[in-house]
């Protein structure tokens, strides 16, 4: 029993989410017993939260048996693989606006509260700290390139839709511009095969590492929580129209601000404890590589996805959604220009998101 108990606390600590897998049969008796619709919300939000750390972890074992170069490509492709899930099923449902709004949620989120948090808990810890500074102009270009291409169809969008047959204008610029980013991705992904160093994908693994799981550990554990989160998606989304309507909150605050953060607080929590480790440079390098994923990747490939489920997605983001995107990159490249980071510029960006959140929350419903 003592040793039974043991392994619990060893489990624990090295998976500190691990314990919120206790709430996966409650979501099942929520969604059977039809338990208020807040309740199943929450329920099913936590239980995302473990699964996508779970996909993480598996994630970053199979990177250490297949080699850097291959590892680097897993990363690359499943470093947001909750957040597509969740995603598609709200296209699925016809969330299309909800979609849009995590994605704009995730880029900020990742910007503004991962980096400004590593920058707030790396200078109490470890006082003024340094990264490469070549690396962080580089990757504001990157990020600056990647938001300017999601804002270019919502920009020309309004002439477009004057023009005859407008609507299917729309669509076919979102659909070039989507295919044009996913290119630019696979070029960053070339980069990387032949590099290693590059923002699109990071290795937080060392080189040398020895994987705690073996391969067909690793498997199992990312398809079954790649199946769970699939469960846990849809159960979310059902009940995401009644949580709007129950609290009144707007759909842009749940998608930009609650979204986001269920599918990504496990690696939030990663990239900040790099961080506390004094390692800033691969703190930064998460959380601009998270971004450059959603932009250049998760965005359009869901205009394509969409095509087959029937509710076609454009990259047509509102007035609100834009503004907090340009303000959210420019911020964010400014502060990491210097490639030194200190508590204070962590606490503007933190406040940056604060402001912003505020925002989203007091919009009419």
């Amino acid at each position: 029993m003592a040793q039974m108990m043991k392994a619990v606390r060893h489990f624990l600590s090295e998976n500190p989410a691990a314990f919120l897998l206790l709430v996966l049969p409650f979501t099942l008796a929520a969604e059977l017993l039809e338990w208020p619709p807040l309740a199943v919300f929450i329920l099913a939000a936590l239980g995302i939260i473990p699964l996508a750390a779970y996909i993480g972890e598996a994630t970053e074992a199979l990177a250490v048996h297949t080699g850097p170069r291959i590892g680097g490509l897993l990363n690359a492709t499943l470093g947001n693989a909750a957040e597509l899930i969740i995603a598609i099923v709200a296209i699925r449902a016809g969330l299309l606006e909800l979609v849009k709004a995590s994605i704009t949620g995730s880029i900020l989120g990742n910007l503004l509260l991962v980096l400004g948090l590593a920058m707030v808990v790396g200078s109490a810890r470890h006082g003024r700290q340094t990264f490469d500074r070549l690396n962080a102009s580089r990757n504001a270009i990157l990020l600056v390139l990647a938001v300017l291409a999601m804002l270019v169809p919502s920009l020309f969008s309004h002439n477009i839709e004057l023009s005859p047959e407008g609507g299917l204008k729309v669509e076919a610029l979102s659909l070039g511009v989507a295919l044009v980013m996913i290119v630019l991705y696979a070029l960053g992904l070339l980069d990387a095969a032949r590099s290693g160093d590059t923002p699109i994908t990071h290795e937080p693994a060392p080189k040398n590492a020895v994987p705690h799981w073996s391969l067909p550990t690793s498997i199992v554990i990312l398809t079954l929580s790649t199946a769970g989160i699939v469960w846990l998606s849809e159960v979310l989304v059902q009940v995401v129209e009644p949580v709007i309507a129950g609290l009144g909150v707007s759909e842009f605050f749940l998608g930009i601000i609650l979204i986001p953060l269920i599918g990504n607080v496990a690696e939030h929590l990663v990239a900040v404890q790099f961080v506390g480790q004094n390692k800033m440079s691969l703190g930064v390098e998460i959380a601009v590589s998270s971004s450059l994923q959603v932009a250049l990747l998760v965005a359009p490939l869901l205009v394509f996805l969409s095509l087959a489920l029937g509710h076609p997605l454009t990259l047509i983001f509102n007035p609100f959604e834009l503004l907090a995107l340009i303000a959210g990159v420019i911020i964010a490249a400014l502060v990491s220009a210097d490639g030194e980071s200190s508590w204070l510029e962590g606490s503007a960006l933190l406040a940056i998101y604060l402001i912003l959140g505020l925002a989203f929350f007091l919009l009419p419903v």
